[in-house]
């Protein structure tokens, strides 16, 4: 076979023009099999080309799939993958600085889903950044709707890792899908839980606090909702806030992390927006949750969602996906603003 005339041709610049558009293609091109060029890496992004997270991503697809990879260096715009087939078993993987981990499983997840075997995955890195989805968002609100399509996927936080300093580390088991479920997820219901927890490393409780009572004040929930927890180990400093309401058996999370350059009001009113631009719509699917459920939805092919709206992630993601699985979503606008979500 001729590889390279069989090689889809990606544009790295479509849509945010951001690293979503390299990990989409790298899980797609596993759970295919169909090799790919890519072309303008992170063209978005104020410093285009693979930064070390990234790559960290293309070496890990590369180890799974026994790839054929060229362009695969920190700065390269361009990159060929041609996949092998897909193997389980136990991986370990570190970033080497703050770069998310959590990206890192997403990448590798749908084809460790499919493999012959289980997998364990052991990354290091950032667990908590901004930009990228936090340990808890994962682990509370993504895994237990995958696993409702049949994906079994448990994680540990062994160490938490904040931007900059990193030296997160956590853990994944991975059992192959024993076939896919359909799911649907189309509407909400009444509140049945809030949650706030509101994450210091190396910081003084006076800053927790005067968050907690930001949120109480705001949000009105009951004392009984927050909690504050120093967390131990990490290398350096480091502030989360993150929020979880569930609905009729649904949890979304909501994160906030504390910089320098942004006052603890700056953001939880931040958070907090998000939280009520959510409650206002009577889809259950938030923002961030429908980017990370399209991938699955279109691999099985089965079951659909609705979402408080389309956002210019996912849009970039049905047209990544469009190039390996033509046709297999469809994105419908509901009369509310909502989207409905479909594999076909």
């Amino acid at each position: 076979m001729n590889e390279k005339m069989n090689m889809l041709q990606i544009d790295g610049s479509i849509g945010e023009g951001g690293g979503q558009v390299l990990r989409s293609s790298l899980s797609l091109s596993m759970t295919t099999g169909l090799a790919f060029r890519i072309r303008g890496i992170r063209a978005g992004r104020r410093k285009p080309g693979l930064m070390r997270q990234h790559l960290t991503c293309v070496l890990a697809a590369k180890e799974v799939t026994s790839a054929k990879v060229t362009g695969a260096e920190i700065g390269s715009t361009e990159l060929t993958f041609i996949p092998d087939a897909i193997r389980g078993g136990d991986y370990s993987f570190s970033i080497g600085t703050a770069g998310s981990v959590t990206l890192v499983l997403q990448t590798l997840l749908p084809a460790l889903l499919i493999a012959g075997e289980p997998s364990n995955l052991d990354l290091k890195g950032g667990t908590h950044n901004p930009m990228a989805p936090c340990f808890e968002f994962l682990d509370r609100c993504f895994l237990p709707e995958l696993a409702k399509m049949g994906g079994k996927v448990s994680m540990q936080l062994l160490s938490h890792g904040f931007f900059p300093a990193g030296g997160g580390h956590i853990k994944a088991a991975i059992q192959p899908v024993d076939g896919w479920k359909e799911i649907s997820l189309m509407d909400s219901a009444d509140i049945d839980r809030r949650k706030g927890l509101v994450l210091l490393s190396h910081l003084e409780k006076s800053i927790g606090s005067r968050q907690v009572r930001m949120l109480k004040n705001k949000l009105n929930w009951p004392e009984s909702c927050f909690e504050i927890r120093n967390v131990r180990p990490a290398l350096g400093p480091g502030n989360a806030v993150v929020l979880e309401v569930e609905r009729g058996g649904h949890t979304e999370v909501f994160t906030g992390f504390g910089e320098r350059n942004i006052s603890s009001g700056k953001l939880i009113d931040g958070l907090i927006q998000e939280v009520r631009d959510y409650l206002c719509s009577d889809a259950p699917v938030g923002e961030y949750l429908a980017d990370q459920l399209m991938l699955p939805l279109a691999i099985s092919g089965k079951g659909k969602f609705r979402a408080v709206k389309e956002s210019l992630h996912t849009r970039t993601n049905l047209q990544v996906i469009d190039q390996f699985l033509p046709g297999y979503l469809n994105i419908h606008s509901m009369e509310d603003g909502s989207i409905c979500v479909s594999a076909e």
